[in-house]
């Protein structure tokens, strides 16, 4: 803003002679419509997405949403941001590089080709140096030391899709802080919040109240029998 103001006060306007810039937009501003919202402003370009579930912006390679591999979709490069869309439907939004030949992955994107391929996660690219939350990163690690780890640390990432990532973290916190990391345990903390609060115990009229309350004995039943 600084220099295209400093720039318009130094610069003859092209039209009228002996004024700047600057000047004549002074004269111009009370016939000027006033903004009414922020402007989107973007350079847009239809591609196909490879089957790697990459595109190709400003010499650079984005990742996008699985559901996005092999299909047509827009590009729109903001002045700091990479907007990828399917069908009016956003399947990336990675910050804007402006370097060459560099390869931004969002591990997110890869989520369902996780599920039929689990094993990726250890030696997949788009998967080295995951900047995992603490719970789930150390969780993440317990289970590697057993057979189906991965294939369980899968199952809890398919949870942030259903219950966001907070929720997970949490669950995830919770079993560690129990000293227990299993897939199952996590899961079955985040079912447990979906469940509705007990209902409070209604208050019951002192006219409706059992004069004798009834009492958990099975021997009970024996003394009926030797009656009968």
């Amino acid at each position: 803003m600084d220099e295209c103001i400093a720039y318009a006060k130094r610069m003859e306007h092209p039209e009228f002679k002996g004024r700047t810039i600057w000047e004549v937009f002074q004269d111009e501003q009370a016939s000027l419509v006033v903004s009414r919202g922020p402007y989107d402003g973007f350079a847009e370009k239809v591609v196909r997405a490879s089957t790697t579930c990459l595109i190709m912006a400003d010499h650079n390679r984005y990742s996008v949403d699985a559901r996005a591999a092999g299909r047509m979709v827009q590009i729109r490069s903001h002045a700091n941001r990479i907007v990828v869309l399917l069908d009016d439907d956003v399947v990336a939004d990675h910050p804007r590089d402006f370097r060459r030949g560099e390869v931004i992955y969002d591990p997110w994107h890869y989520l369902p080709i996780l599920v039929r391929k689990p094993g990726a996660l250890r030696n997949g690219a788009p998967f080295k140096d995951w900047d995992l939350p603490p719970g789930l990163a150390v969780a993440q690690a317990k289970l590697r030391q057993y057979a189906d780890g991965d294939r369980q640390f899968v199952k809890i990432l398919c949870a942030v899709v259903d219950h966001g990532l907070v929720a997970v973290e949490a669950a995830c916190a919770e079993a560690l802080e129990a000293g227990i990391a299993s897939g199952d345990v996590i899961l079955a903390i985040l079912a447990r919040q979906l469940q509705p609060p007990t209902p409070p115990s209604m208050a019951i009229p002192d006219g409706l109240r059992l004069k004798v309350e009834p009492t958990a004995d099975c021997a009970r039943y024996d003394s009926l029998r030797r009656a009968a």
